[in-house]
C-alpha cells in the first residue's frame, strides 16, 4: 500500500492535523532552532566572556609577580655589587622607594643558605635553585602567599606576596570570580573561597601562568539564558499545538460527529427489512443536512432500480442456464453420433479418426459442463475436476489395446478461465491420445501443481514422449498441435525426455 493510500484511508480529522503539522510544525520547528541556536551563540558568549575576566584576574597576579621579581633583581644585583654585608639594607632601602612591591625577602646564596633577610618570610627550603636570571615562584608553606626567587649574580633573593597583595591584584579586573585557588603541585592558596565541590552553578577551568610553576584554578558562575526566553521561542510549537486542537474540535463537532450518525443510520439500513431511518438533527451545518435529504431520496431511486434490475436479472441468469443447457446437450448430441459412426465405419483407420474426434468434442462438454457449474459462483472453472472427469473420460473411450490403460493424477485445487481450460483440456487429451496409442501399457502421469500467486505449471510425463524423435507424418503433426496449445496458453511447451510441461494462469488462492 502505497502511502497516498494510506493517507486517504486516514480519518478527516487526522489528515487535518497531518495538512496543519505538515504547514506549520516546519516553520515552528525552524524558528525554535534559530532562536535555540541565539541562545547558544548567547551562552558562548558568555562563557568566553567569564573566561577571559578569569584571564584578567590570573594576568594581574602574573603582573604583579613579574612586577616584583623584576625589583627584586635589580635592587639584589645593586645591593650585592657592594659586597654581601649590608646587602639586605642597602636592597630594603631600594624597594622602599618602589610602589607595590614587597618589602619580605631573603638573599642566599649559590648553594640555597640564606644570608640575610628583611621581616618574616618563613622557611624557603622548599624552593629550588635558581640560575641568574631565572625565576621559580612556589606557594609559601609558612606564610599566607607566593614565594618568588629570583636568580642574580653570586647567589639567590626570594620574597613573599601576601595573600592581601594577590588580591589586590585580582580586584583591580572587571567582574567578580565564583573561586580562585592558586596551586603548584603540592600546596594551594585559596584567594576567593571555593564552594562545595558539587555545586553545579560554577564551571571550573585551571589557568596555568609563570611558565606553568603555578596554576589557577578559577570558578566562574555559569550564566545562561533566562528560562523566560526559551519558553518564548516554544511559542511556534504552542501555536502548532493549539492550532491543531482548536481544529480537530471543530472538525469532530461540526463535521465529523454528525456525519459519523449519518454514516450509522445508513449501514443499520437493510434492503427489503424497512424503511430508511436518518437522523432528523445533524448540527449546525446546512450541507450536512442536504446531504441526508440527498441520501434519502438515492435510497428510495436505488430501492426501485434494484427491484428492476432484480427481474432482468432472473431473467438473464435463466436464459444463461438454457444456453448452457443446450450447449451441453447438442456437444453430447454430436459426441453420440461420432460414436455411432465410428462403430459403422469399415476401416480401422476411419474408425480411430472418429475416435479421435469425439475424445475431442468429449473434452470440450467436460469444459463446457465444469463452466456451467461454476458459473454461479464466479470463481472460474475449477481445473482439479475437470482434469479427474477428463482422465475418467479418456480412460472409458480408449481403444481395445489401451483398456488397461493407468494414469496418475497429483492436482492442486486452482481455477482458471473458460479458454485456458479449453487449451488444456485439449493439451491433456493430445498427449494422453498419443501416449495410449503408441505406447497403451505405460502409465501416463498428470500433474498440476500452483508455481506463484497467478501461475500453475501442467505436466505430462510417459516414456513415449520423446521430443527429439519426429519420425514420421503423426509425430510432427503431434508437436506441431501441442505447440499451438501451448501458445494460447502464452507459454512455451518445455519437452524433455518423457516429460511435457507448459505454464498456464491460474486465479490467486481465496
Amino acid at each position: 500500500m502505497s502511502a497516498v493510500e494510506r493517507f486517504e484511508r486516514l480519518p478527516t480529522a487526522a489528515k487535518l492535523l497531518l495538512i496543519l503539522t505538515a504547514i506549520l510544525l516546519p516553520i515552528g520547528i525552524a524558528l525554535a532552532w534559530v532562536g535555540e541556536k541565539g541562545i547558544s551563540q548567547a551562552n558562548q558568549a558568555l562563557i568566553g566572556h567569564n573566561e577571559d575576566r578569569a584571564r584578567d584576574a590570573v594576568q594581574n597576579i602574573e603582573s604583579l609577580i613579574a612586577r616584583n621579581a623584576l625589583a627584586l633583581r635589580i635592587a639584589a644585583n645593586g645591593a650585592l655589587a657592594n659586597g654581601a654585608a649590608g646587602a639586605c639594607e642597602r636592597a630594603h632601602q631600594s624597594l622602599s622607594i618602589a610602589p607595590a612591591v614587597a618589602q619580605s625577602f631573603e638573599f642566599e646564596g649559590a648553594s640555597g643558605q640564606p644570608s640575610c633577610s628583611v621581616g618574616n618570610i618563613g622557611s624557603t627550603g622548599i624552593m629550588p635553585l635558581t640560575a641568574p636570571g631565572a625565576i621559580t615562584t612556589r606557594i609559601a608553606p609558612d606564610a599566607d602567599g607566593v614565594a618568588v626567587r629570583v636568580g642574580v649574580v653570586g647567589g639567590m633573593a626570594t620574597a613573599i606576596l601576601t595573600r592581601d597583595e594577590l588580591l589586590s591584584a585580582v580586584r583591580q579586573s572587571t567582574g567578580s570570580l565564583g573561586s580562585l585557588v592558586l596551586l603548584d603541585g603540592q600546596r594551594e592558596l585559596p584567594l576567593i573561597a571555593s564552594p562545595p565541590s558539587n555545586d553545579s552553578r560554577l564551571r571550573v577551568i585551571d589557568i596555568p601562568f609563570t611558565n606553568a610553576n603555578l596554576v589557577a584554578r578559577v570558578g566562574l558562575a555559569q550564566e545562561r539564558v533566562a528560562v523566560v526566553d526559551r519558553v518564548l521561542l516554544l511559542l511556534p510549537l504552542l501555536m502548532w499545538i493549539l492550532a491543531a486542537v482548536v481544529t480537530w474540535l471543530l472538525v469532530t463537532r461540526l463535521l465529523i460527529r454528525p456525519l459519523r450518525r449519518l454514516q450509522h443510520a445508513v449501514l443499520a439500513y437493510r434492503p427489503g427489512e424497512g424503511t430508511l431511518e436518518l437522523p432528523g438533527r445533524l448540527g449546525p451545518s446546512t450541507e450536512i443536512q442536504e446531504l441526508r435529504d440527498a441520501f434519502g431520496r438515492t435510497i428510495d431511486q436505488v430501492e426501485e432500480s434494484e427491484r428492476v434490475t432484480t427481474i432482468a436479472l432472473d431473467g438473464q441468469r435463466k436464459l444463461v442456464r438454457e444456453v448452457h443447457h443446450r450447449v451441453k446437450n447438442n456437444l453430447q448430441v454430436v459426441a453420440s453420433l461420432l460414436n455411432i459412426h465410428g462403430r459403422s465405419a469399415e476401416t480401422s483407420d476411419a474408425r480411430e479418426a472418429y475416435a479421435g474426434i469425439s475424445r475431442r468434442v468429449g473434452a470440450l462438454s467436460i469444459v463446457q459442463r465444469n463452466h456451467f457449474a461454476e458459473m454461479e459462483e464466479n470463481r472460474g472453472i475449477a481445473l482439479r475436476p475437470l482434469v479427474t472427469e477428463l482422465a475418467a473420460e479418456l480412460r472409458a473411450g480408449a481403444p481395445e489395446a489401451a483398456r488397461g490403460l493407468r494414469i496418475e493424477l497429483e492436482l492442486d485445487s486452482l481455477y482458471t478461465t473458460q479458454d485456458a481450460a479449453v487449451a488444456v483440456a485439449f493439451l491433456i487429451t493430445e498427449i494422453i491420445e498419443f501416449a495410449m496409442l503408441n505406447a497403451p501399457n505405460e502409465p501416463i502421469e498428470v500433474s498440476l501443481r500452483r508455481t506463484s500467486e497467478l501461475t500453475a505449471r501442467l505436466t505430462l510425463g510417459s516414456p513415449v514422449l520423446r521430443p527429439e524423435d519426429e519420425d514420421g507424418p503423426g509425430k510432427s503433426q503431434f508437436e506441431r498441435i501441442v505447440g499451438g496449445l501451448a501458445k494460447q496458453l502464452r507459454s512455451p511447451l518445455d519437452r524433455k525426455l518423457g516429460r511435457y510441461s507448459v505454464d498456464l494462469p491460474v486465479f490467486p488462492p481465496a
